[in-house]
């Protein structure tokens, strides 16, 4: 290599390493976040453990708690979060509108999703996967045995498509009866107008402990059909919130990871010497916060606004709440589950 070319490679090694470090400056979305003082959320209209909203107005869910550790990380306060809860079909247009800021309403992550209407999705907060549940009284052990059966299932969505997929790939011929609105879809099935409800399993589980009158006459069938990774997603357009979006979600996970908990994080943040939760606290000499556009305790208040990942799910849909979900893939990867967050560093 000539003497110019070794010149030309250093400097582009050092115009590389020094652009790396340069801070973040907010984009458009993330300045109206700061400027309005509130977070606009998008959110399920009502699906316990996920976002649903009590006779007070006052919203709770796993989805509802990444909107309130985004706003902590942003704004300093976890309840500057306005809810706007939206059914599968306004979801997307409300985003795209600039409606609302982000999208944390049990959705899943696509290709088409992801590559055609103009949105990213921050990551993964729940695996999950399309089910079926049925009367008891039907004793059916099997979708394999649901032939011509009518299906209760909302428009709008991937169950709609995996539902046809399915039925044609195993020749069952099932019937679909389509709604709108996911509560007028569990009506017609309770009501018994559809033999079969069909959606992720987690609603399942949610819709059951919540809607049946008598829980235990309905059965969540062992298929699980499809693959369904719910994230929160943001509007194309402003990479700095968008990174926000990521790495709030990422360090909720990563908390758990270390045993930093909503209880002892002010401890851990006071006295840890690892240097992984240093840095993930703001406590040491890095301020990872500044390659954000925020300040270094950005993630030390999405934590101590709503704890861990973990303590997310066992406080929302774990195995202690009527959903009684087990983690099962959703348990950290150290425990043989999916959760594996990049690090904060």
């Amino acid at each position: 290599m000539s003497t110019n070319l070794r010149q030309l490679a250093w400097s582009a090694a050092l115009a590389a390493g020094v652009f790396a470090c340069v801070p973040a400056h907010a984009g458009k979305d993330l300045e109206a976040i700061k400027s309005r003082g509130a977070l606009v959320c998008g959110v399920n209209t009502g699906l316990a453990g996920f976002s649903a909203a009590d006779s007070q107005g006052k919203w709770t869910g796993l989805d509802v708690e990444y909107c309130r550790a985004l706003a902590a990380a942003i704004l300093g306060d976890g309840n500057k979060v306005r809810f706007s809860p939206l059914t599968a079909q306004q979801r997307f247009t409300a985003l795209q509108s600039g409606e609302i800021d982000v999208l944390s309403r049990n959705t899943t992550w696509t290709l088409t999703r992801d590559a055609s209407l103009g949105l990213n999705f921050a990551g993964v907060n729940f695996y999950d996967g399309q089910g079926f549940m049925v009367p008891k009284s039907l004793n059916v052990k099997s979708a394999k045995l649901l032939k011509g059966a009518t299906v209760c299932v909302q428009s709008g969505t991937t169950t709609e498509l995996n539902l046809t997929d399915y039925s044609r790939a195993n020749n069952l011929n099932l019937k679909p009866v389509v709604f709108e609105k996911q509560e007028a879809a569990t009506g017609a099935y309770f009501s018994g107008r559809c033999q079969v409800f069909t959606t992720d399993a987690s609603g399942l589980a949610s819709i059951r402990s919540k809607e049946a009158q008598k829980p235990e006459d309905h059965v969540i069938l062992p298929e699980l059909i499809s693959k369904e990774p719910l994230g929160p997603a943001v509007r194309q357009g402003d990479s700095e919130f968008f990174a926000v979006a990521k790495w709030v979600l990422n360090a909720l996970i990563e908390a758990e990871e270390y045993g930093i908990t909503q209880a002892n994080v002010d401890q851990m943040k006071k006295d840890s010497k690892n240097p992984g939760v240093m840095r993930l606290l703001g406590a040491g000499t890095e301020d990872t916060g500044k390659l954000l556009g925020l300040d270094k305790d950005w993630a030390y208040r999405a934590i101590k606004a709503v704890g861990n990942y973990g303590e997310i799910f066992e406080r929302n849909v774990g195995e202690k709440t009527t959903i009684n979900l087990p983690r099962g893939t959703n348990a950290l990867w150290t425990q043989g589950g999916l959760m594996y967050a990049p690090p904060v560093r």
